[in-house]
Order: structure tokens, then sequence, then C-alpha cells
């Protein structure tokens, strides 16, 4: 009987796994990059409040909350753009600039929704391998780019293996890159990193006229559940993404809390700060035991665990700890709580570094 058929290319687009969630309250959920800390109790009360708006629709394009980030950012208002997390505003930008035929360049591994975004536009996705130390190789992602590409990004920190791309390395990137190539810089996790030499984003948009910064509620400022993420570019490129994103799609009570969760910067960052020294805690137990760990500047660190993933994280689920594995590839593990991370360091320590 004939039936409804999707596009060839949804079809064959790879699935997205999402973290593990847990069956009961006693696991601890290390495997979506979540802030362990909830939203601040003033953040929680005005989202209280902002439930009885609920019958209205909020801004269309969140002008105010888009005012205070361009005010953070000290650009115009017309320069950002917001939507459903930064994911969704990364599907406005190669909506607005690919189709069919284009070409779109990242490092791999990378984060997960790329592949998924890029060849929903019909682009062709080109993955460039990251480095022995799981950085971007930036000089072949240089030399992947051709005349069919439109977009070329970079993860910084990179999802899933934690380093940053360096300040000097982007200069020379944008040097080499066509100018009507758009370079995206995704910086969901840049409020985690501590690196000196990593890469400027407000310094790189103001020199380049094809940079678009990408950033985040969801990891530093805690608000994931409300999805609330924003793009910064130049004023033509913003307009084009603005076009192409959902009418009303932060909700009243993502624009409200990430209000006031801007307001709240300070008192967040020193649950940044708290987050980051666990992240450096872990790091040098986990190399104590033995285990070789890139660099992590996020909210995570990758465990290189070959073809032994999928056992390792099915032993880590036993136990009530629940991480992300990446089949063949590596465990990537979120900086929890002080007792998750103690309870994640006490199982590495059984297991034998993997070469």
């Amino acid at each position: 009987m004939p039936r409804p058929l999707p596009r060839p290319v949804v079809a064959a687009l790879p699935a997205y796994v999402p973290g593990a969630r847990p069956s009961d309250d006693r696991a601890h959920k290390l495997s979506s990059n979540e802030n362990p800390y909830p939203p601040l109790g003033p953040v929680q009360d005005v989202i209280a409040e902002a439930a009885g708006r609920v019958n209205r629709y909020p801004e269309m394009f969140a002008d105010t909350l888009v005012a205070a980030i361009a005010q953070r950012h000290g650009v115009a208002a017309e320069n950002v753009v917001a939507s459903t997390g930064s994911v969704a505003v990364l599907g406005h930008v190669l909506q607005a600039f690919c189709e069919p035929g284009d070409q779109v360049v990242t490092a791999w591994r990378s984060f997960e929704a790329y592949p998924i975004l890029v060849r929903l536009t019909g682009a062709e996705h080109v993955q460039v391998p990251l480095t022995s130390d799981a950085r971007h190789d930036l000089a072949a992602m240089a030399a992947a780019v051709t005349e069919r590409t439109k977009v070329l990004m970079v993860c910084t920190p990179n999802n899933p293996t934690g380093p940053v791309v360096h300040h000097d390395e982007m200069v020379e990137l944008l040097a080499t890159v066509p100018r009507d190539v758009l370079v995206v810089i995704d910086e969901a996790y840049v409020e985690f990193v501590t690196d000196p030499d990593a890469a400027q984003g407000g310094r790189l948009l103001a020199d380049h006229a094809n940079v678009v910064l990408l950033r985040t509620f969801s990891k530093a400022y805690g608000l994931a559940g409300l999805r609330v993420g924003y793009a910064v570019a130049h004023r033509e490129v913003a307009a084009a993404v603005r076009t192409a994103a959902t009418p009303f799609g932060v909700n009243e009570l993502a624009q409200t809390a990430a209000l006031a969760s801007l307001d709240a910067a300070e008192a967040l960052m020193d649950r940044v700060r708290d987050v980051v020294a666990e992240r450096e805690r872990v790091v040098a137990a986990l190399r104590r035991q033995g285990w070789d760990v890139p660099d992590a500047q996020g909210n995570f660190v990758w465990l290189a665990t070959a073809e032994h993933t999928t056992d390792l994280a099915s032993r880590a689920a036993a136990r009530g700890l629940l991480v992300r594995p990446f089949a063949g590839e590596g465990v990537r593990v979120s900086i929890g709580s002080p007792e998750a991370n103690d309870a994640v360091l006490a199982l590495t320590a059984e297991w034998a570094p993997i070469d």
C-alpha cells in the first residue's frame, strides 16, 4: 500500500543519542554535561512567577533578553539571535546559508548533532579527524575547504574530547579560509575554560565579518531544561539567521529565567569555579591512575576506551553512574557533585588504562 515517504536525506540521518536518564534518584547522571547545581533561588522565583503568563505568547524574538545579551557582549541587539538552545541556533545558521551541494567542514569526533543538522540542509558533511591528542587539526580543516564550502565549524572546547582551540590558531585559520566561508565557533562550554591561550571569540568576531559565535544558557547557567541559546554575528549574517529562526521560539519561562540568570551571573560563576575545581581534581586523579586524559576545558572529561567503551559504560551504569559512551571510541564523563566524582574515580581505579 502506498504511504508517505520522508526525504531520502531524512531517512538516512544518523540518530542523535541523548545521555542516559536515571531510573531512580540514587543514580548519578553524568551523561549530558549538565550543571550539577539547580538554578539559583531568585531564578527559580522568577520562573514560578512567569508561569502565570504562559497563556500569552512571549516576545517573538526575545527582544528584552537579546538586548541584555548584546550589552554583555558589547554589540548591538541586531547582532544577536536567540533560539531554543545553541543547537537550534546552529540549525538556523545552516538553513540560512547552506543548500544541497554545499559542504560544511567540521572536526570529528565532535558534537553529535553536527552531522544531523548539516545533512538536513542537503549539504555534505566533511569530517576532518582530530589530532592524536584529541584536538582540532585546523591546518587539515583549512585544507579541506573547497569552492563548495559554505561553513566551517569549530567546537571549542571540543565536545566530547575537551581541548580548546588557541587564539593564535584561530587567527591563522581565519587568515587562510576564504572570506565567503562562514566560520562558526561553538562556545557552549566557554565559561569553564581556564586555558589563557584559548581563542577569544569576541575579538575574532570584531575582526572578521564571517565569524559567528554560538553560546548557550544550558551549561554554565544551569538552564538545560528550558533551552535557551544564541548566536552573535555581524548584522547581515544575524539578519539571515533571524529570518530562518522559529517565530516565538524561546518560551516565556526561558526568556525570564535567562534574564534573571544574567543578573545573577556573578553568583553563577562562583558555581562554575566550583565545577572547574572538581574537574581539575578529577583529571589529576585520573592521570595518577594512569589514564591519558586530554586537556579538559569543559565540564567533562574524555576517556579513550576504544573497543572496551560499551562494556565499561555498562559497568558504570551497574554502579549507578550514567556516562556517555561513543561506541568504539571513548567515554565522556560529566563533572558532577563531589560524591558522584568520587564514585567515578573509585570505578576508574579498577579499570586498566586502555592503550
